[in-house]
């Protein structure tokens, strides 16, 4: 498995209350999708979340939040979380409200 099993449970935890919430196994991670939309997910070392190019410099701002560049080259609205920003319950959720934000108002697929 190419993702921490601890990881993805904080994920699940932080997601229980909402509905249109499902899990999709991409990227050789886990992803979290609202509404069938990528919201947040985790792989080898980290996390990563989808908070838009409004909120990008807002979540880059957090400690343990970067640029996500799997390919290279930075994917422009998505950060990638290192694993102590997981931990800590204050930053995860200061990086979801902004991917929430950006995700929440998209039509369902």
């Amino acid at each position: 498995m190419a993702y921490d099993d601890g990881l993805a449970a904080l994920l699940r935890d932080d997601l229980a209350n909402l509905t249109g919430i499902t899990e999709k196994k991409m990227f050789g991670g886990l992803c979290f999708m609202l509404n069938g939309n990528m919201l947040c997910g985790v792989h080898k070392g980290g996390g990563m979340f989808r908070v838009g190019k409004q909120n990008h410099d807002t979540a880059l701002a957090i400690p343990g939040a970067g640029p996500m560049a799997f390919t290279g080259r930075p994917m422009g609205g998505m950060v990638d979380v290192d694993d102590d920003l997981m931990a800590d319950d204050t930053r995860r959720a200061r990086v979801m409200a902004l991917a929430m934000n950006f995700v929440e108002p998209m039509p369902a697929k």
